[in-house]
């Protein structure tokens, strides 16, 4: 994987030689590093041309990482919390009210100054700082849980905003996880926090890695596979 900075925003890219392609074509996905595709060059040429789209990499980096939804969120819309998607009610607020989102276990509850309804960009930031409340309550103790399990010791954690991944381990051995870890279910959770203290011992994904997580993890290439399939999961 390689990086280049862009201002504030850092960009990781990876490189997919495509001989059928005559041109480079860059791709952003939800949770992913960007994708750039075609014919193969060196990585200093790859460098050259994410620079060269760096700013539009960075605008649908921040569009595509919010949490996703389908126009405005109105009672009946659905929202995901750890792999299970749950009923929004709406409420009208008066107009000097705050937007606000509470959970009560089974639903979501929004309150909309005015509105029947709550556009995506109000509802982002609001289910944001939720997925990290929740972060912070619950993902901590699995994370403590899981060093236990497995003798392997993250120097400290931290919940934090990424531009294309889920989480990361750094080279001090300090776990970061995005809040939207959040959405998903506990299992494909627990897989993601093995992962990233595999890294602890590990840092690349070489073989001795995959061993250390299937050690820890069997069943790990059906958590993963669903990983990968709530990359593109709606929340609505």
């Amino acid at each position: 994987m390689s990086f280049l900075q862009y201002g504030q925003t850092t960009i990781e890219w990876r490189f997919q030689a495509d001989s059928r392609l005559t041109r480079h074509y860059v791709t952003v996905e939800r949770g992913r590093p960007v994708l750039l595709r075609g014919p193969r060059v060196d990585l200093a040429e790859q460098e050259t041309l994410v620079r060269r789209r760096a700013r539009w990499i960075r605008e649908k980096l921040a569009l595509v990482n919010l949490p996703q939804s389908k126009g405005d969120v109105v009672t009946g819309s659905r929202l995901l919390y750890c792999g299970r998607s749950y009923f929004t009610e709406v409420r009208r607020v008066p107009v000097n009210s705050l937007p606000r989102l509470t959970f009560t276990a089974s639903r979501f509850v929004l309150e909309s100054p005015n509105s029947a309804s709550m556009a995506p960009e109000v509802l982002a930031p609001l289910l944001e700082n939720f997925y990290r409340e929740r972060a912070q309550e619950k993902l901590l103790s699995r994370v403590r849980y899981w060093e236990r399990q497995t003798d392997l010791q993250a120097l400290g954690i931290r919940i934090r905003v990424f531009q294309s991944r889920w989480a990361s381990c750094n080279a001090h051995n300090v776990l970061e996880f995005h809040p939207r870890v959040m959405e998903l279910a506990a299992n494909v959770q627990d897989y993601v926090i093995v992962h990233e203290l595999c890294h602890t011992r590990e840092k690349r994904h070489t073989k001795t890695f995959w061993a250390l997580v299937a050690h820890h993890l069997p069943d790990w290439r059906d958590r993963h596979a669903e990983l990968e399939r709530a990359l593109f999961g709606d929340s609505i």
